[in-house]
């Protein structure tokens, strides 16, 4: 994600790839620039946005320096928790920067999960499955936990009853029926080579069943909403948590 992050910069006319950070692969050249093993590089480098794919505990790190050192910042790190999110939406408000972090960049799945929100009031029962890459770290994925979490709050503010029991009493396999997210709903997971990323809603009623899917078959996918929060992060104050304010869904 990282490579593709620099590609897309490199070939934004209004945009000037200036630093490139890795601690793993220190001295590396891409583009041209040298990889750094440190984000302090950055500040001498005059960056203005830092796009951040790195994982979970060092985005907690690099967030506070990306706050203390005015840099805004487009994070795209799965993992971080709602107290995490307060902690840095607190980071950023006392901040001359700016922060947009997002569960997925690809504006497709983002127009998922809106669909989803239309569906939930409507329907009577919903699960998700999640597939990734055989390399991905954590389960369910960011994108899932939050498709749920947004289908259970669209039912909440509809006013919509409970989802029906789970009906299964006898688990022959431990964990067949997944794990279960904001409002109960269950989450399965696929982890394979060849997939990148990958999410598929099932919604079920009376005699009908709704699917709503979408696929990421190649890491640019993400590229459009990664550069539409890089021109956007300056002009939204404090924290914005994912691509719907700037999408305007």
């Amino acid at each position: 994600m990282g490579r593709e992050v620099c590609l897309a910069v490199a070939s934004a006319p209004d945009l000037d790839l200036v630093a490139l950070v890795d601690p793993g692969h220190d001295g590396d050249l891409i583009e041209g620039l040298r990889v750094e093993s440190d984000v302090a590089s950055l500040v001498p480098a005059e960056v203005e946005v830092v796009v951040d794919f790195s994982v979970a505990d060092a985005v907690r790190a690099n967030l506070s320096f990306y706050a203390s050192e005015g840099l805004h910042a487009v994070v795209g790190t799965t993992g971080l928790g709602d107290a995490e999110l307060d902690a840095a939406a607190v980071l950023f408000s006392e901040s001359s920067a700016n922060a947009v972090v997002a569960a997925n960049f690809a504006i497709g799945a983002v127009l998922l999960m809106r669909f989803c929100e239309i569906a939930a009031p409507h329907m009577d029962g919903v699960e998700i499955i999640e597939l990734h890459h055989d390399a991905k770290r954590d389960a369910p994925s960011g994108t899932a936990r939050q498709t749920a979490a947004a289908i259970a709050s669209a039912r909440h503010a509809a006013s919509s009853p409970p989802w029906p029991a789970d009906p299964t009493t006898e688990l022959v396999v431990a964990g067949a029926r997944g794990g279960e997210g904001a409002g109960g709903i269950r989450i399965h997971s696929v982890r394979l080579p060849g997939l990148v990323a990958h999410e598929e809603v099932i919604f079920g009623a009376l005699g009908q069943s709704l699917t709503i899917r979408h696929d990421s078959y190649d890491r640019r996918s993400f590229m459009p909403g990664v550069l539409l929060a890089v021109r956007a992060v300056a002009e939204r104050p404090g924290l914005t948590v994912g691509l719907e304010p700037l999408l305007g869904v």
